[in-house]
């Protein structure tokens, strides 16, 4: 079985919502059937024909987007499996709520990307906005699971309530990184701006490139137990993304234990 490809035909008029166009809602649909299958445009409901052209993938079964799908929004909503790509930017809420398969995005995606992700890979080679592998508005957990890579910087509120997984940020990252993050990992290979783990209750967060004299907030505390073996298992994980965290392993590390200040027992860790 071979992928599809759409290729844009031009920017729409109004935001499109692509949910349901993943892998598995595809599965053995033929090309007209494709054509006819309607999708959100502003108010109104339209066939993907009026925004893509649709051809056979021929030896690859991924889903391949061709353009500036920057006006393209939930872009590999819920996707439970198979493969997606695209080959320029995405709009706002992408791999939101994805529980497995492999996405990768070669340029920028607007707000609440990974949102809410449960399983699989996202991998976005360019910058993500705010509340990355955050939560929806109304929901209590972000992200849950599951593998999200950044390769270029992230907005603020990055990993908000946070539950589960892995969240990779080469670059720069904003304000309120790990918010009320609950649990799991997140990454930054870059700076980062103010009130990292505010309300933090769980979880690690680790700064490759911790500034000079970096302090956190007055609610967390420097650690004193030793962590060097549960360390090296950690930077060694990291260290195969490549970039800033190659060297973690052999590298000095100080440790912060907090949010206190919400009862928290999460981890700052600033390589030095």
């Amino acid at each position: 079985m071979s992928g599809w490809r759409f290729a844009l035909k031009s920017q729409p008029a109004l935001r499109v919502d692509l949910r349901g166009v993943t892998p598995a809602a595809l599965s053995g649909m033929s090309a007209g059937d494709l054509e006819r299958i309607t999708v959100g445009h502003g108010n109104a409901f339209v066939p993907l024909a009026e925004f893509f052209g649709i051809t056979p993938n021929d030896g690859d079964e991924a889903l391949v987007f061709d353009g500036d799908l920057s006006r393209f929004d939930r872009v590999g909503w819920k996707m439970a499996g198979g493969s997606i790509r695209v080959t320029g930017p995405v709009g706002h809420y992408t791999g939101g709520c994805m529980s497995a398969g492999e996405m990768l995005v070669e340029g920028r995606a607007g707000l609440l990307a990974a949102c809410e992700m449960a399983g699989g890979r996202l991998t976005v080679l360019g910058d993500v906005g705010d509340f990355a592998a955050g939560t929806l508005p109304g929901s209590l957990d972000g992200m849950r699971g599951g593998a999200f890579i950044v390769k270029g910087n992230a907005g603020a509120r990055f990993g908000d309530r946070m539950r589960r997984g892995s969240a990779i940020v080469h670059g720069h990252a904003g304000d309120f990184l790990a918010s009320r993050m609950a649990a799991g990992t997140i990454a930054v290979g870059g700076s980062v701006g103010a009130h990292v783990g505010y309300g933090m209750r769980r979880g690690s967060v680790v700064l490759a490139s911790a500034p000079a004299g970096f302090e956190p907030a007055a609610t967390f505390v420097p650690a004193i137990a030793a962590v060097d073996v549960i360390w090296q298992l950690l930077a060694r994980d990291l260290a195969r993304q490549g970039g800033p965290f190659a060297t973690l392993a052999s590298r000095r590390i100080e440790r912060h234990l907090g949010d206190l200040s919400a009862d928290g027992k999460g981890e700052l860790i600033a390589a030095k």
